[in-house]
Parts: C-alpha cells; sequence; structure tokens
C-alpha cells in the first residue's frame, strides 16, 4: 500500500504545476491550502456518511477520493509519505500499529482552562460564519 501512495505522492507533485484548466490537481494548488483542506474535510464526511448507510462500494470509492486528497494536501505542506509512515512506526513502538497515541494527560494552566491565550478558531476560505442564536 505505501507503495501506491508513493506513486501517488510523485504524480500529485509531477501534476501540480501542470494547466489548472486541465488538472484537477494544479486546480487545487492554485487555489492554496484552505480549498485542499476543504475538499479533504468533505471527502472524510462522505466516507463517514457512505459507512453508515451501510454502502461499501461508495464507502471504496470516496475513501479513494480522500487519499488522493490528503496526498495533495501532503505534497502542499511538505509532508512527504515516508514522514507519516515513520510515524506510524513510532506509534507502533509505543502501543502497537493499531491504536492511537492518547492525548496528553496534563494539568491545563487556569488561563487555558478558561479559554484565554487559546488559539482562535477561524473559518476556512470562502466560508461564512452563521450566528448562534
Amino acid at each position: 500500500m505505501s507503495d501506491s501512495l508513493e506513486r501517488l505522492y510523485q504524480a500529485v507533485i509531477a501534476a501540480k504545476d501542470l494547466d489548472p484548466g486541465i488538472s484537477r490537481t494544479a486546480r487545487l494548488f492554485q487555489r492554496g491550502p484552505a480549498k485542499m483542506a476543504k475538499k479533504l474535510a468533505e471527502e472524510a464526511i462522505e466516507v463517514v456518511i457512505d459507512t453508515v448507510n451501510g454502502k461499501t462500494e461508495a464507502v471504496i470509492r470516496e475513501s479513494a477520493d480522500l487519499l488522493y486528497n490528503l496526498t495533495v494536501l501532503w505534497a502542499s505542506a511538505g509532508v512527504r509519505p515516508e514522514d507519516v509512515w515513520r510515524e506510524m512506526e513510532r506509534r507502533e513502538h509505543l502501543l502497537g500499529i493499531a491504536e492511537k497515541l492518547p492525548k496528553p494527560a496534563v494539568k491545563m494552566p487556569k488561563a487555558v482552562a478558561t479559554g484565554i491565550g487559546r488559539r482562535p478558531i477561524v473559518a476556512l476560505a470562502g466560508r461564512t460564519q452563521r450566528k448562534r442564536h
């Protein structure tokens, strides 16, 4: 599998500077990381919806789209597939490959616990924020 993602990554790198009128990959690079992130999130949601609805074939198709969009975002961020595999290997040695590392259980200073000093939440480009009532 990692060989397939490496081939996909190399194809994404090769396509990023093509004509955006012809290449979806070049168009994503032209539009920037916010658009890439939005497309990745959309594909992830589609995978979730199709899984919940028991649509196995759709899950397969949408998962391929998800991996494509993840690879585009990696390339944009300067992340290579082997960087991710290295992290997976590191985690495997800690907990086993089928486990996600737990978040650190550190006590937050009072300022952080109250929201002071936290990173601001920002909307993705092109999204409008709705007022909450």
